[in-house]
């Protein structure tokens, strides 16, 4: 998963929690504000009555009874006033019940003692949880709407905010490690941020990628230097033994000089293949030839007709005739195909076959496939099968040769990609695909 989507995973989550715990708590919340709420009113009512009693006198509420009582029309407040009994509290906060017109309401009432003309009274003013409690389902209501409005704002914001502190490492990644084919040849200009853990990773990259570069290009000009370098006293050894074998006419001599020019011979292979492989890695190949797929294949068939017939090997084409590829290097490909046809023809069982066929009437991309009935590839050797003179575990005398590591530089120069699968003693089948876009259909010629 993103991290981008982790973290607007938790964002999410987290005020979801918050949510449900708020939810939870919210009716004990409400409950303590509104009995907070009606403490302070009661305290502001009792502080107006003794206001009136010390402007107008006690007698203002008493009317010359000894007591007085106060109910509002639907009982929900009463303020009552009287004397004192000896040893009331002086000061009382509480939920009681009391029985007004035989009914029996519950009230928060508060109760205080004080003292006028010599004589302690009672004041009392009281309010029913009834109307205490008409209020906490509209501040619930608005205490979740005014929560979720902050909540959603803040996932918004946080949302925002997170895409933003994130989106240079969104463009390290686009622009250094996706889609990114090696060799590096184009330019790595630093990612604009302020963030210095993205500033370090961004530096990090391109000083690696830069090393990558540089120590690629140094083997590729050695590996061409060297190429070049050797080819002068291999050529110069040869012409020796040439002039050597003339001028000894032994038999024997004859046949030891010739097993060394045979040695120097695929020493020269090899030094030629690896100046073919240094001339394909640094671009030295234009690719603006267009072929047809059959006729290429037919010509590699002809070229190795000799090695055919000579390991008593079928061999069957079933390739389109409409299938045309573009801006490619027809030598290369030539070379590619030669290699891997050859491959299925030396490493194939006495009267084995091979199968060449593609996919042109069904699907894309286009795929050219090669099918022996060798003596396949043990699972551990294949993910080594194209590195360079890499010897697996099932080879004993010889590695994979160069030939392979041609092929796939050819590969990848073409942006060909190689599908490889084989099992011991059964066979292996290769199949080549092409790019969609230098790859076209036209109608089927006649065989």
């Amino acid at each position: 998963m993103k991290l981008l989507n982790k973290l607007t995973l938790y964002h999410t989550l987290s005020k979801t929690v918050i949510v449900i715990l708020f939810t939870a708590l919210l009716p004990l919340l409400v409950r303590e504000i509104a009995s907070r709420y009606t403490n302070t009113a009661l305290q502001e009512q009792k502080n107006k009555v003794l206001q009136t009693i010390d402007k107008n006198g006690i007698d203002y509420y008493f009317q010359g009874d000894s007591s007085y009582g106060s109910y509002t029309m639907l009982k929900e407040e009463y303020i009552s006033l009287d004397a004192a009994p000896a040893g009331f509290p002086a000061d009382t906060i509480e939920t009681t019940q009391r029985i007004v017109d035989k009914d029996t309401l519950t009230y928060r009432i508060l109760s205080h003692v004080f003292e006028y003309n010599h004589k302690k009274y009672l004041l009392e003013i009281g309010k029913t949880l009834a109307a205490i409690d008409q209020y906490n389902a509209p501040l619930q209501r608005v205490a979740l709407y005014a929560l979720a409005g902050l909540i959603l704002a803040t996932l918004l914001i946080d949302l925002f905010f997170t895409r933003l502190l994130l989106r240079p490492l969104g463009i390290i990644i686009r622009t250094k490690l996706l889609n990114r084919k090696f060799p590096f040849k184009d330019s790595h200009p630093p990612v604009k941020t302020t963030t210095t853990d993205f500033r370090y990773l961004d530096d990090s990259i391109i000083d690696l990628m830069n090393k990558i570069t540089a120590a690629f290009d140094k083997e590729r000009e050695f590996t061409s230097n060297a190429s070049h370098e050797l080819m002068t006293p291999i050529s110069i050894l040869q012409n020796k033994m040439e002039n050597l074998m003339d001028a000894m006419p032994q038999e024997e001599a004859q046949e030891k000089i010739m097993g060394m020019m045979q040695t120097l011979n695929r020493l020269k292979k090899i030094v030629r293949s690896l100046l073919l492989i240094s001339r394909i890695e640094n671009d030295q190949f234009v690719r603006q030839d267009s072929v047809q797929a059959y006729s290429l294949v037919e010509e590699v068939r002809a070229e190795l007709e000799d090695r055919i017939e000579a390991g008593c090997i079928s061999i069957e084409i079933n390739v389109s005739r409409s299938v045309t590829l573009h801006s490619l290097n027809r030598d290369l490909l030539f070379q590619l195909l030669y290699n891997l046809i050859n491959n299925a023809i030396r490493y194939n069982k006495k009267e084995g076959s091979i199968r060449i066929y593609d996919n042109a009437e069904t699907t894309e991309p286009y795929i050219l496939t090669i099918e022996d009935t060798g003596i396949g590839i043990d699972k551990a050797d294949l993910p080594f099968i194209f590195n360079r003179f890499k010897k697996g575990s099932s080879t004993t005398t010889e590695g994979f040769g160069i030939g392979l590591s041609i092929v796939k530089s050819i590969a990848q120069y073409h942006g060909i990609e190689l599908q490889l699968v084989s099992e011991k003693g059964l066979g292996t089948t290769c199949s080549i695909v092409f790019p969609a876009q230098i790859t076209s259909m036209s109608p089927s010629l006649p065989a």
